[in-house]
């Protein structure tokens, strides 16, 4: 598929070790040689792998993902969310060039559990690792990142989420999804739009809309989306409602950070979470 060719397996797992050394190492600000060493790959290979995948040089990136920078973006979040939502960016949500329209199954269709639905799936590269993407007639119904060897297990939990449907393998029909969510855009291409279908309960779907309205390359707290859909006193419910989501990177709950600047938890894992947003700030401070 045009456009898919520059990512694989193999480049998402070097760069997620070295980002784990950059975790555990960016008091002391290391070097390009030694970052390359950590991802096994010599400098010259690392720099062409990082830049091809980031868009930013390592040493810029290192800057991108420290804590303080964290901090700063959830300084300013609240008018960032505010001009966001006052903008009618709610639904949809701009991401990049892509905007994301999330529709809820009914009430009897939430019943049914997806009798009589058809859902296409197939596995695919993206820039965070091998990822499960699972479509309907409607729209993207699933996308899940995978750890090596997991291909089984993320089948069936998509096979739990809907397990009246009829799954069927169409690799070349979410191929094409793919690539319009991951692969390579500029700020000057026409925005497209990519739905999604959700299975929850009315809470659920509110919540997965506030996301939306959280700009690419910010980050936002359980909180401040618990005040934004008028629930103020509901940051735990909306904690557990972001960590229900099954549609990955489209519904941003990577951007949903703790108090105080720490990451917290992540359905596919702490470190991808870290790896895509900073994904996000680089592809920000590059394309505006």
């Amino acid at each position: 598929m045009p456009g898919m060719k520059t990512w694989n397996d193999a480049d998402y797992a070097r760069i997620e070790r070295a980002l784990r050394y950059l975790d555990e190492h960016a008091a002391r600000q290391p070097g390009l040689a030694e970052i390359a060493r950590a991802a096994h790959l010599s400098e010259f290979h690392f720099q062409r792998l990082f830049r091809r995948w980031a868009g930013v040089t390592p040493k810029r990136f290192l800057q991108l993902v420290t804590l303080e920078r964290a901090k700063r973006s959830l300084a300013g979040d609240r008018s960032v969310l505010d001009a966001s939502w006052d903008a009618g960016l709610s639904g949809p949500g701009r991401l990049h060039d892509l905007f994301v329209a999330l529709e809820a199954v009914s009430p009897g269709e939430f019943k049914a559990r997806g009798a009589g639905l058809g859902i296409r799936y197939g596995f695919h590269a993206s820039p965070f690792g091998r990822a499960l993407i699972a479509v309907t007639a409607r729209g993207v119904c699933h996308l899940a990142f995978l750890e090596p060897g997991g291909d089984t297990a993320a089948l069936a939990v998509l096979q739990k989420a809907w397990p009246k449907a009829e799954l069927a393998p169409d690799p070349a029909a979410t191929a094409a999804v793919a690539a319009r969510i991951f692969g390579p855009r500029g700020k000057n291409k026409a925005a497209r739009l990519e739905r999604v279908i959700v299975a929850g309960t009315n809470f659920q779907a509110m919540v997965w809309r506030a996301l939306l309205a959280v700009p690419s390359g910010r980050v936002t707290t359980y909180g401040e989306i618990a005040r934004r859909i008028g629930r103020p006193s509901a940051a735990r419910a909306v904690g557990r409602a972001v960590g229900s989501n099954s549609i990955a990177f489209l519904i941003p709950c990577h951007r949903v950070i703790q108090g105080l600047g720490a990451l917290g938890g992540y359905r596919w894992g702490p470190p991808r979470k870290r790896v895509i947003l900073a994904w996000e700030a680089a592809r920000r401070e590059r394309h505006g």
